[in-house]
């Protein structure tokens, strides 16, 4: 079904068949749908919040060193906004 010149060879790992059907086991009991449902609340909205209300697309510089410290960044003025709002939220509560 291929016009490669050679043979091919298919090989299946038994290992990671094993590892793939222990970890469905883990993510179908209570405790692997908690911590899944978690992980979908925590970081995953952040980065989206951080690519749809901010406009974060692409990172400006090369480098895991440079994009390390962009990431800070962002995520530092993120949370410093979230924190502005926070405080402007309950001063407006306490003034009423």
């Amino acid at each position: 079904c291929t016009k490669a010149a050679g043979d091919r060879e298919v090989v299946v790992s038994l290992e990671r068949l094993r590892y793939q059907k222990q970890a469905r086991e883990i993510l179908r009991s209570e405790e692997g749908y908690g911590l899944a449902v978690r992980r979908m609340t925590e970081p995953e909205s952040e980065f989206g919040q951080l690519k749809n209300n901010r406009g974060f697309r692409r990172f400006l510089l090369r480098g895991m060193e440079k994009v390390t410290l962009e990431v800070g960044w962002l995520c530092l003025a993120h949370n410093l906004l979230k924190q502005a709002a926070n405080d402007q939220k309950q001063r407006a509560t306490f003034l009423q």
